[in-house]
């Protein structure tokens, strides 16, 4: 049997002196009353909202939420000194800011965590993932970053939506995926390897992938909104422009042309991140295939400004990193390891690979 429609019911006792109140006040428009002698219920709807004011209704008033450009303003208008007003039925109208990109401040003393990959912990996410915090504390809600595996193969139940983030890639470990970006033409292929800026607000859903299939993703700030879009059908046709003052990228493993050998003898490879973002974000691979030490973990930073945050995630083999304070971690494949230290760190390993990456 189809819907026809759906109303939230607020009970009231006085009906005129709350819908006025709904109309006049908060932008709401009438759509029906009865019965029109003696009006008991009436329905009205605003703001993505429908609702049912219904005298002599069970059940407590409920709590509305408002976002607004200016919530200050439009609750001193309410006159609702602590962000909170009352509605003649009793209502709580809450009246908060729109959600924008907000990055919490960064810690004020430099900070160097670890995330081991032996025994530590899965918690299921959405469309069927499973994460693992890579940056225990998050670094105050200031980034987060985390291995994401997908355990059955198949199509994946997942929607076109994007995030708002200041900054976001993802890099695949393992396995391969079958994911769909708005203005970059057919579904692409993302295999272990390859490495993706997902740029601000850029729509996209992951169709499918193989079993056991595993990303490491980095985000800007930790806590962020995923939203839903339910008018977009992907794909679109391809089309160069900037989401959020970033462009989409897409390397690939099997460009290996853009490997380059450092003073140390390891060998690095540019992602492509760091121009795509305007310097805000830096992403490069780093081989090591004999024992070195390497000063320097961003040698190839393309901004003069110090990265903020420096994030390496083991790919293969054992690695030592020896912090600004001097303390030595060694890590394996899987472990992560992230500093705020201005000074950058040194590395000495044989036969490793690495995920390096910064965040402005």
């Amino acid at each position: 049997m189809a819907i026809a429609s759906a109303e939230v019911v607020l009970p009231c006792a006085d009906l005129e002196a709350t819908q006025r109140f709904f109309v006049e006040r908060l932008g709401f428009r009438l759509l029906a009353i009865w019965p029109a002698d003696a009006p008991r219920a009436a329905v009205i709807e605003g703001h993505g909202v429908r609702l049912r004011l219904q005298q002599g209704a069970d059940g407590t008033p409920g709590e509305l939420h408002l976002t607004v450009d200016d919530p200050d303003a439009f609750a001193a208008e309410l006159g609702a000194a602590d962000g909170s007003a009352r509605a003649p039925n009793g209502t709580r109208i809450v009246v908060a800011a729109v959600r924008r990109e907000i990055v919490p401040p960064f810690p004020a003393a430099p900070v160097t965590v670890v995330a081991r990959a032996a025994g530590a912990a899965w918690h299921a996410g959405r469309a069927g993932m499973r994460y693992r915090d890579l940056i225990p504390g998050r670094l105050g809600g200031h980034c987060v970053a985390s291995s994401i595996r997908i355990e059955q193969g198949g199509p994946v139940p997942d929607y076109v939506h994007f995030h708002r983030v200041a900054a976001q890639l993802l890099y695949c470990v393992r396995g391969r995926f079958e994911v769909v970006y708005e203005d970059q033409g057919p579904p692409l292929e993302f295999v272990a390897g390859d490495c993706i800026l997902q740029p601000p607000t850029i729509r996209h859903r992951v169709l499918a992938c193989d079993a056991g299939s595993e990303v490491v993703e980095l985000a800007c700030p930790a806590e962020h909104e995923t939203v839903v879009d339910h008018d977009l059908a992907l794909p679109t046709p391809r089309r160069d422009r900037e989401y959020g003052g970033q462009r989409f990228v897409h390397a690939r493993a099997r460009d290996t042309s853009a490997w380059t050998q450092l003073p140390d003898g390891s060998l690095q490879r540019d992602l492509g991140i760091g121009a795509a973002t305007h310097g805000r974000a830096g992403a490069w691979l780093r081989r090591f295939t004999a024992a070195r030490h390497a000063q320097g973990a961003t040698a190839a930073q393309p901004t003069g400004a110090l990265p903020r945050v420096r994030f390496a995630f083991v790919l293969r083999g054992t690695a030592a990193v020896t912090a600004a304070d001097g303390k030595v971690d060694m890590l394996g494949a899987g472990d992560a390891w992230t500093s705020t230290a201005a000074r950058e760190p040194m590395w000495s390993a044989s036969d490793a690979e690495l995920l390096e990456v910064t965040l402005g």
